[in-house]
């Protein structure tokens, strides 16, 4: 487990959320994305009392980096909960063709009341929210078909809203990265940590790196294995950074002198999990939401 308190919430993120129930009033739809492979950790607590009785559409971006037998059961989660969960990805393109359908679903009796006033053909509006890096900007040029909005793969790109046309008849209104001001459970700031929520410069990469490394072996081990020709026998009684150490050494990663680079090893395993090369590994599963915390509706 974590054992440096991970939080990070800079003013423009408290701005945010003033500036979500300032702009409310002038959308349709709330549109909030959440990252696949850690549907609990990158769900914003606050969204849903932020937005009140506004319509949500939740979709779960980043689907191809995640494990594909966890996303099913994902999606077999929320649907026994009566819920229609969209897992998309905005490289790959799955699924982004369903986002206009399940829009104008969700509004279907506000677009009818819009026809029977005479206003056949209105714009829809949809306000985009999420935490830092899951992917709003890169699922809006998606879904304009052009980079209108500026997106990169590293947290806290966007600082200011943008209203940007999308979809027949669609604009969107993409928010800046938000997270909460405290994470209760630690583990859930692990998770955004390693995956890229939070800024790598305010991180004790060690500890990140480390934890990730515990986690691989868990919930992944033969991926973790075969990546880094571990024996899981060899790593069953390491701590994480004793790991960490153990694949430093193995990729050549040494010091003037023979010490082993840590710090560069820590920066390989996170790059390399977040770019899904040592396999599509989700850290959360349904089974997760009874052992360790509970899950907000979605």
């Amino acid at each position: 487990m974590p054992s440096t308190v991970i939080q990070w919430f800079p003013g423009h993120m408290a701005k945010t959320r003033r500036l979500i129930a300032q702009r409310l009033p002038l959308v349709d739809i709330v549109i909030e994305v959440l990252d696949a492979r850690i549907p609990i950790s990158s769900k914003n607590p606050e969204i849903l009392s932020l937005c009140g009785k506004k319509p949500i559409l939740t979709i779960f971006n980043k689907s191809s980096l995640a494990d594909k037998e966890v996303n099913k059961q994902w999606i077999a989660f929320y649907k026994a909960q009566g819920q229609h969960p969209l897992f998309v990805d905005c490289k790959t393109g799955t699924n982004i063709q369903h986002i206009e359908g399940e829009i104008r679903s969700i509004l279907a009796e506000k677009i009818k009341k819009n026809e029977e006033k005479g206003m056949a053909g209105r714009r829809l509006k949809a306000m985009v929210v999420g935490i830092p890096n899951v992917g709003k900007s890169t699922l809006i040029n998606k879904l304009s078909g052009a980079a209108k909005a500026k997106a990169e793969d590293r947290p806290g790109v966007t600082l200011r809203e943008q209203w940007v046309s999308a979809m027949k008849g669609i604009d969107l209104l993409d928010m800046p990265g938000v997270l909460w001001p405290k994470f209760e459970d630690q583990q859930v700031g692990q998770c955004l940590a390693a995956t890229g929520a939070i800024k790598d410069d305010i991180l004790d990469l060690e500890q990140v790196s480390s934890s990730l490394c515990e986690q691989l072996r868990e919930l992944a081990p033969n991926k973790f294995c075969a990546r880094y020709k571990l024996n899981i026998d060899q790593i069953e009684g390491l701590s994480g950074r004793e790991i960490c150490a153990l694949i430093g050494k193995k990729r050549g990663m040494l010091l003037p002198g023979g010490a082993i680079d840590t710090d560069r090893a820590n920066r390989m395993i996170l790059d390399e999990f977040r770019e899904a090369k040592i396999g599509q590994i989700s850290l959360e599963t349904p089974a997760m939401t009874k052992k360790q915390r509970e899950v907000t509706d979605v």
